[in-house]
Order: C-alpha cells, then structure tokens, then sequence
C-alpha cells in the first residue's frame, strides 16, 4: 500500500467513524440500534463509540485500501471523505 492511500484511507476511515458516531444525519440509525437492543446494549455503545467502531471501519477500509488504492474511484472517494473530516477539524478550530 503506497503512503498516499494509507493517509486517505486514515482520513476516510475517521470521516465514516464521525458521521457514524456522532453525526446527527446518523442519528436514526443509532436509535434504531439502541431501540432494537437496548440502550445499555454492546450493540447501542458500538454505534456510539469512535473508538469502538473505528476498528470496524479500518478492518473494512484496509483491504479496500490494499486492493483498490491505487484506482481512481478509491482516490476520489477516500479524499472526498479525508478533506470532508479536514474541514470538521479546521471549522471546530477556527470557530
């Protein structure tokens, strides 16, 4: 895997784990979670831990990366995520 899609595979993998955990367009689904297993449930923590769920994303992200890094679709896509998670970190910052 070259340097270059390990770095947009890190910001992708930390823009799928935001938008998972935190994001309030996900909200729904993070209710459902909860809903259907309990708000103390492994399941309900899961969707609401970065932590948690970044192991997940990264174990999707990493062979995806490995396989595919070097294609045009992963490059535009990965650096889509990658900037869209820059731009959350700079506006909190520079707010």
């Amino acid at each position: 895997m070259s340097l270059v899609a390990f770095l947009l595979s890190l910001g992708a993998t930390c823009r799928i784990t935001r938008f998972l955990t935190k994001d309030s367009l996900a909200a729904g689904f993070r209710s459902w979670v909860a809903g259907r297993f309990g708000d103390d449930s492994k399941p309900a923590y899961l969707v609401s831990c970065s932590w948690c769920s970044s192991i997940w994303v990264a174990s999707a992200m990493a062979p995806l990366a490995h396989w595919a890094g070097g294609t045009t679709g992963f490059q535009i896509t990965a650096t889509a995520l990658s900037l869209s998670y820059l731009a959350g970190l700079a506006s909190r910052w520079l707010d």
